[in-house]
């Protein structure tokens, strides 16, 4: 039966974790820094103790990380493995796009490699150019990845047990500027989700705000301050890029005829650009053209300041917005 507890968006990600590793006896829980430590991130804090040698620490090797996880997989064990930044990813990508994307389909069906792979991205204050890239679009693009980004506590939850009770290879990606956030109740035990489908945060009739991942919180922001100038905005949480509800975008924007996509990637080749062609394709009548919020095209600083004026912002989103529904020369007037 369902159950209500408190809990960081770490600590629901650590429920999870020990939920997966209570009812898979074939799971596995590996990566850097995971077992004793307890992550660096203290997200499998308490897992080795709990479970023992099924918890274990590996060198500091992302090849072996997710090689060893493709290999398991396919033999039969459930790997749930870390990659402690999403960056270091890119050091084995061989093994996620050429090797665990194409297990079930060079085996014919015979074999599958039900492995997740949990890694965390995002702007963080010092984080720098090598800690602080978003790379959803890239694993996104593969066909045979699946790809979620949780923005709450009660996802990190739910989305990471439907990533591992996939059949299929699975990515996580959380954030780590919401791990040690405000405890909130979740709901645990409860029925494990099936991959896919967005969420309505907020509803709203005059414009459509698609994000994911910790913007999702940011877009919420700028809909209350633009509730209060008298423009309604839906909130869609798409929770997954691979496969993402392009159903639920398209019904919203059908009601609202305006579309905003808030990335915290950079803007030029992102996701939200693959979300605008589709709606676009579509056919659904627009009232103004489509427009994107993100990053920049430059290297993410260490300086806090900086790396902050970079980062999409509320105002940035409500700018957006206030020009979708025609009223962005009086913003302008009004700075």
């Amino acid at each position: 039966m369902p159950r209500t507890v408190t809990a960081s968006y770490a600590g629901a990600a650590n429920a999870a974790l020990e939920r997966a590793l209570c009812e898979y006896p074939n799971a596995l829980l590996f990566g850097e820094d995971v077992a004793r430590p307890g992550g660096i991130f203290g997200v499998t804090k308490g897992l080795h103790k709990q479970f023992g040698e099924r918890v274990f620490d590996t060198p500091i090797s992302e090849s072996v990380i997710l090689g060893g996880a493709v290999g398991s997989a396919m033999m039969g064990m459930r790997p749930i493995v870390e990659i402690m930044w999403a960056d270091f990813s890119l050091v084995a990508l061989d093994q996620l796009v050429n090797q665990a994307a194409n297990v079930r389909y060079n085996s014919r069906g015979r074999l599958s490699a039900p492995m997740t792979v949990r890694t965390q991205q995002g702007i963080a204050p010092g984080a720098c150019a090598q800690h602080a890239q978003s790379l959803e679009a890239i694993f996104a693009h593969i066909p045979g990845l699946q790809v979620c980004m949780p923005a709450n506590a009660q996802d990190a939850y739910d989305l990471l047990l439907s990533a591992i009770a996939s059949e299929d290879p699975a990515i996580v990606i959380e954030n780590r500027t919401l791990y040690h956030g405000e405890k909130v109740d979740i709901q645990v035990d409860t029925e494990i989700q099936s991959v896919g489908g967005a969420r309505v945060k907020r509803q709203g009739d005059d414009v459509t705000i698609v994000s994911w991942g910790a913007t999702v919180n940011v877009a919420l922001q700028a809909a209350e301050t633009l509730a209060a100038r008298g423009i309604d905005a839906e909130v869609i949480d798409l929770r997954w890029l691979r496969p993402y509800d392009l159903d639920s975008i398209l019904e919203s924007v059908s009601r609202t005829g305006r579309l905003v996509v808030v990335q915290e990637a950079h803007t030029a080749v992102g996701f939200a650009a693959e979300v605008i062609a589709a709606v676009s394709e579509s056919g659904v009548p627009l009232l103004s053209p489509p427009s994107r919020v993100g990053t920049p095209d430059a290297r993410i600083p260490a300086a806090p300041v900086l790396a902050t004026t970079l980062a999409p912002s509320p105002q940035k989103i409500e700018a957006a917005v206030e020009r979708s529904v025609g009223r962005g020369a009086a913003v302008l007037q009004a700075g």
